[in-house]
């Protein structure tokens, strides 16, 4: 079985909001949220520790995220601001989520700030991935990404943020102070220049999903630390798509231009804006997945700067995601459609999370 590193996952997002327990299955999890709203809303979660054991995935990137308020959101929805200081609080209340599940279930889950941490969870899982029929189960790193950097209230924030425990920042959701982002285009702005010369200063790893092209363009020239993109599409793929949430061919190449990581995101809408009206949930399939791996690995000429960021439960549930997956356990079917595309078993390990090990261990402290 290959090891895999999936680069976004929200799932503090769902602790605060809906209470859910990744220390469960999946499975338990649906069964508890029966005639609850978190199904509803987010659909039926694709994540549990028992899932994290059985599909070999070894270390997920944790975000902290919260949504700009809008006038209109309903009233369920708890984890949005309205200004970077309520931004601020809804972080570190995830952050200390955070800390209290490896304080709680240290058997299951471990923060990952140094390689020293990389090294204790990679060891075992590594043996895993080679005995998978043993009873070798051990704990799933955690590395914290945060999605949108409002939360920073004060640009000096940014030394408190890395003394906790965060290793990644984007700096956009939607567009703010920093830059252009999904649905709000523009450029990196002069405080989005101070805050990149601060995170490079600290060593964080800079995340371009949701900047705008043209901000995430001017970051990849400015920001001479490491770059990724944890969880986006190639656009020139996605049918009947039309925004700026996904990266174009010249971003992609620029990215990879500068040794990032792209990771390619197994939901619906990011691979057929019309799946619904063409047959559903049955038209999608991981095939679909694997020709985005491959376009970005043709624009790469290598396997080396791309891999899987599932945004999984980040909105969406099993209901959106293509056919053959019913949990992320289900990930592990990749290889399959990787190989008929003629990818080595050496080339289908840096994909599946190779590429995201060798990333954490040049950059983390």
């Amino acid at each position: 079985m290959a090891l895999i590193i999936d680069a976004h996952e929200d799932l503090a997002w769902n602790m605060a909001t809906f209470q859910r327990d990744y220390s469960l299955s999946a499975f338990e999890t649906r069964a508890l949220e029966i005639n609850s709203i978190a199904p509803i809303v987010n659909g039926d979660t694709m994540l549990g520790w028992r899932e994290y054991q059985r599909g070999t995935v070894a270390l997920v990137f944790s975000t902290l995220f919260a949504s700009p308020f809008k006038k209109n959101q309903s009233a369920w929805i708890t984890q949005s601001y309205r200004d970077s200081r309520e931004a601020k609080t809804i972080y570190q209340l995830q952050l200390d989520l955070y800390h209290k599940l490896e304080d709680n279930h240290p058997d299951k889950f471990r923060l990952v700030k140094e390689k020293a941490h990389l090294h204790q969870i990679t060891q075992y899982w590594q043996k895993k991935a080679t005995e998978p029929n043993k009873n070798n189960d051990h704990a799933v790193g955690l590395v914290i990404l945060m999605e949108g950097a409002e939360c920073i209230e004060k640009l000096e924030d940014i030394f408190m943020w890395w003394e906790q425990g965060v290793r990644i920042i984007g700096p956009a959701w939607h567009g703010n102070k920093y830059c252009g982002g999904t649905n709000e285009p523009g450029p990196l702005t002069s405080k989005g220049r101070h805050l990149l010369s601060l995170m490079s200063d600290v060593g964080f790893v800079l995340d371009i999903s949701h900047m705008d092209e043209l901000s995430a363009k001017e970051a990849l020239d400015f920001y001479p630390g490491q770059v990724i993109a944890s969880h986006a599409n190639a656009n020139s793929l996605i049918k009947d798509y039309e925004g700026n949430r996904h990266l174009s061919d010249d971003l992609i190449r620029q990215l990879i231009s500068r040794s990032g990581i792209m990771g390619i995101v197994p939901l619906n809408d990011f691979l057929d804006r019309g799946w619904k009206s063409r047959g559903g949930r049955e038209s999608i399939s991981l095939k679909m997945v694997a020709e985005q791996i491959d376009h970005v690995c043709q624009l790469a000429g290598n396997s080396d700067h791309v891999g899987i960021g599932t945004d999984f439960d980040g909105g969406f549930g099993l209901q959106s995601t293509p056919i053959e997956l019913d949990s992320i356990a289900d990930l592990q079917k990749m290889t399959y459609f990787l190989q008929e595309l003629h990818y080595t078993d050496n080339d289908i390990a840096s994909i599946m999370g190779k590429n995201w090990l060798r990333m954490l261990e040049y950059n983390l402290p």
